[in-house]
């Protein structure tokens, strides 16, 4: 993809990527503590949250275009936003998600913060879903 290039949004900015949410019809969206990364061309075309959470971060709503995915997007977005991040990352996935986290550095976690662990049981109620923790930093892949 040309003209491709991976960031941060500033704060006043985070409303594009729930934009970017609601074009492709997700239910993800953005909350005011994320830290909201975007790959972009001309227009977003993958995003991603990280919660600040006590210690590290969650996470959440990685969605990629489905025009734009099979290209290692959502692998290259996590690697830039978890650069410069040392403390765990945790994250709720589908099972079969769970091989491209395990190569993104992310391993099946038992023990989670006690916010994380209240809202994974309200979710497994309705949903199949497995916590899988980074637990330090891994090279930025490119």
């Amino acid at each position: 993809m040309h003209d491709l290039h991976f960031r941060a949004l500033p704060a006043h900015l985070k409303p594009l990527a729930d934009t970017f949410y609601r074009a492709q019809r997700s239910a993800m969206r953005t909350a005011r503590q994320d830290r909201v990364w975007v790959a972009q061309q001309r227009e977003i075309v993958a995003a991603l949250c990280l919660r600040p959470m006590t210690p590290g971060y969650w996470l959440t709503s990685l969605f990629v275009a489905p025009a734009a995915r099979r290209q290692g997007l959502g692998r290259q977005l996590i690697a830039q936003a978890l650069a410069p991040i040392d403390e765990p990352v945790w994250l709720f996935c589908h099972p079969e998600l769970s091989a491209f986290y395990r190569h993104q550095g992310f391993m099946p976690c038992t023990a989670l913060p006690a916010a994380l662990n209240e809202r994974l049981s309200r979710y497994q109620r309705s949903k199949t879903l497995i916590a899988l923790v980074r637990q330090r930093a891994i090279p930025a892949v490119t």
